[in-house]
């Protein structure tokens, strides 16, 4: 088994991930969200879509047995092992505009979405191109009249969620930056590719 790499705290990275290995997600010191991101290595316009992946798995709540779908209605990647099956892909990557609109007076970070634009800029991956994040590990409950909250994560430390590629893939993947979303701290996450 692979030795993981580590994203360093408010960080992102992208790499690719070939049809049939798998992404371990793993939060190593409890309490982090990683947005995660799947673009088909072939044609970067095919990207994970999380209308798709709710109509298609009829269920917002997604863990072991799951599939994550593509824009395009194909299966990008598959959970085969969830040990927190509490995740959220309802909400955007944090942003430079959501520093500004949910932590006035805070200093204001590119958060998830610039470092993952950044990290997938090589691959021709552009700002405008990132959609949705599955959110691997964040806690948004819905109560019954629809509304939203950001709580922290339920991990604890060494949780993970592992993922089969169903296709070459391009992957983006970070430690996320809001303060909300991570209790108020930031630490890293390790990721494990087998």
């Amino acid at each position: 088994m692979a030795a993981p790499s580590r994203i360093a705290p408010r960080s992102g990275v992208a790499f690719e991930l070939r049809a049939g290995q798998a992404l371990t997600v793993i939060d190593p010191e409890g309490r982090q969200v990683a947005d995660l991101l799947a673009f088909a290595r072939d044609d970067v316009r095919e990207v994970i879509s999380n209308g798709r992946t709710f109509d298609y798995e009829e269920t917002i709540h997604l863990g072991t047995g799951n599939r994550l779908w593509s824009n395009r209605a194909n299966v990008l990647l598959t959970i085969e092992e969830d040990t927190v099956g509490r995740h959220d892909f309802l909400l955007t990557p944090c942003s430079e505009a959501t520093f500004r609109h949910f932590y006035p007076g805070r200093p204001v970070h590119r958060g998830c979405f610039g470092n993952l634009a950044a990290a997938l800029a090589p691959w021709g991956i552009a700002p405008d191109d990132i959609p949705v994040a599955f959110n691997c590990f964040m806690h948004v409950p819905v109560d019954g009249s629809g509304k939203l909250k950001v709580l922290p994560p339920d991990t604890r430390p060494g949780d993970s969620i592992r993922f089969r590629a169903e296709r070459d893939l391009v992957i983006g993947l970070t430690a996320c930056s809001a303060y909300d979303s991570n209790g108020g701290s930031f630490k890293p996450i390790d990721y494990r590719v087998d």
